[in-house]
């Protein structure tokens, strides 16, 4: 990993605007709000959070499959939220995306051949060149040759997922999205994809930003990792040290559920109070403070600055 940056995100924010019905106003679900970090050439930036905490919407902020309220994304120094339409469809190739729910991602009615061939013949790669491309990258992915000619809903959920990596490494990207790329897979078969992509990374160089929910897996694939709650980002380190010594309390109440496969270890749960706020009407303040058992009456009035507290270790809490 490097310290050249690939990716820079400054005050982003997405908001959707949620009809309330006859007897409601219209409001707003503040999906992504305000979020600023920055992504470097060949690491992989893990991001984590509940469900609903704006993760994914993030991650299809950055790839423009969503157009963005406010805030800019700067990839390798170009503002993306600039582009046209035609400038975005030929630069996308830098940049590629792989979907939860592979079955859902893959057209039913194509072969594999075709599914992975397919951005190669837009950008008019010549036929033989896509023929051997598209072999190539059936064995990096670990699909046999044979298996062109099928379609998605003969293979395994793990082999659909394996078709979509090869899919999206068809064009040779710099940056991969990966949006709970694991998580509707089996454990055992989790194992196989994470080591897949972190071979696919070592063999091509390229960077990721891993978004999950499994705190485990994005240990253990990432080199720094980002926690987001209720559309922020609350803290962002290096994993080492954000697994070893979190600051942030919803940090530490996330990383305390984490199960620890030794029964002689006891490992003391955080359990925190309350719900997660509705993102149409999040708190005054700290988003977190409704939850946080160090929560004082600052915490309910101000919003807390993402800052700097070591190096490279961010937080946004009072407190800290």
């Amino acid at each position: 990993m490097t310290t050249e940056e690939i990716l820079k995100v400054e005050g982003l924010k997405k908001y959707f605007e949620v009809s309330g019905g006859l007897l409601r106003k219209k409001s707003l679900v503040k999906a992504v709000d305000d979020i600023s970090l920055t992504v470097y050439k060949g690491e992989t930036l893990g991001i984590v959070g509940e469900s609903g905490c704006g993760k994914s919407t993030t991650g299809r902020l950055l790839m423009r499959l969503l157009d963005a309220t406010e805030g800019s994304v700067y990839f390798e120094g170009e503002n993306i939220m600039e582009w046209s339409r035609r400038e975005l469809k030929q630069r996308r190739r830098d940049f590629q995306m792989i979907f939860q729910d592979p079955f859902a991602s893959l057209n039913p009615r194509m072969t594999v051949e075709d599914i992975i061939e397919e951005p190669l013949t837009t950008i008019g790669m010549p036929r033989g060149e896509r023929k051997k491309r598209v072999r190539q990258l059936l064995k990096d992915v670990g699909i046999p040759e044979s298996y062109t000619g099928r379609y998605p809903h003969e293979f395994s959920g793990g082999q659909r997922q394996r078709i979509g990596i090869a899919r999206a490494l068809a064009l040779k990207p710099k940056l991969i999205i990966a949006d709970e790329p694991v998580a509707a897979l089996d454990v055992s078969i989790q194992a196989q994809i994470i080591n897949l992509l972190m071979d696919l990374q070592k063999e091509y160089g390229f960077t990721y930003l891993f978004i999950a929910h499994d705190l485990s897996v994005v240990q253990y694939i990432s080199d720094r990792v980002g926690v987001m709650y209720l559309g922020q980002m609350v803290e962002l380190a290096e994993s080492d040290e954000l697994y070893e010594k979190p600051l942030h309390p919803y940090t530490q109440a996330l990383l305390s559920a984490i199960p620890i496969p030794d029964i002689h270890i006891k490992k003391e749960k955080i359990n925190l109070k309350g719900e997660v706020p509705s993102p149409d009407n999040p708190p005054q303040g700290c988003r977190f403070h409704t939850r946080c058992p160090i929560a004082t009456e600052q915490c309910k009035r101000e919003v807390p600055v993402f800052r700097e507290i070591n190096k490279g270790h961010y937080v946004a809490c009072h407190e800290v």
